[in-house]
């Protein structure tokens, strides 16, 4: 029998008294104390599921409760990004061609592209995105907005960065039904879609739309690469 249970904490043992009771006159035969370890913090996005306590990121505008905060510190531990500042991270910040396929080359582990023939004029050798760019051509990820540009400045949307991160992944199949208005069959981006959602990588924007010319923002690309990859 147990007696005099403590429930554990997060970070405080418990306790119960073990006790044994003779089955005819009920007396106490034996009595021992055990111990039941702590349970320690069940962090998700920098809150502890089981009691008040937060994380604190080094981003000011990186909250605890956030839905990006658990992929925004994971994308700083893998170098995939830095904040836009040493205090700030730029959540909303709108992401370029050239940010998205250097955030995928660099959760791939920063492969070296295996040619270095560059026919874009608007991607020079000493760009940050010089060889992410080579890499995500060379693997089929995306194109050129043009044969000689690859607009790196250019903004993507969600219907693009779906894409990227699915045709990263290998172009997996999906079986998934999706019933987004905004997204037919036959699109460039409706297998990749759907596969986001099988995953649940992202939903659409509402219960009938997907969104796909919506621009991406930092916080929602590293939130779908955390989604891709821990899985």
């Amino acid at each position: 029998v147990r007696e005099n249970e403590v429930a554990p904490t997060c970070t405080e043992n418990g306790s119960y008294d073990s006790v044994v009771y003779c089955s005819v006159c009920d007396a106490e035969i034996s009595r021992e104390t055990v111990t039941v370890d702590a349970l320690g913090h069940d962090f998700v996005n920098g809150e502890c599921s089981r009691c008040d306590e937060t994380l604190t990121s080094k981003f000011e505008d990186v909250p605890a409760g956030a839905f990006y905060f658990d992929p925004v510190e994971w994308a700083v531990e893998k170098g995939i990004t830095t904040g836009a500042t040493e205090t700030t991270f730029n959540p909303n910040g709108d992401c370029q061609r050239a940010q998205v396929v250097t955030f995928l080359w660099r959760a791939a582990g920063s492969p070296e592209p295996t040619s270095t023939n560059n026919p874009f004029k608007d991607v020079k050798p000493t760009d940050f995105y010089y060889k992410a760019v080579l890499w995500a051509v060379e693997k089929g990820i995306t194109n050129g907005l043009t044969a000689d540009t690859f607009g790196p400045f250019e903004l993507c949307n969600r219907a693009q960065v779906v894409t990227f991160l699915w045709r990263a992944m290998g172009s997996p199949a999906s079986t998934a039904d999706v019933a987004f208005t905004d997204v037919q069959p036959g699109q460039f981006y409706s297998t990749a879609v759907a596969w986001a959602v099988e995953k649940n990588i992202t939903n659409g924007i509402s219960a009938t739309e997907f969104g796909v010319g919506g621009t991406c923002n930092r916080a929602q690309v590293v939130t779908f690469l955390y989604r891709a990859y821990q899985k």
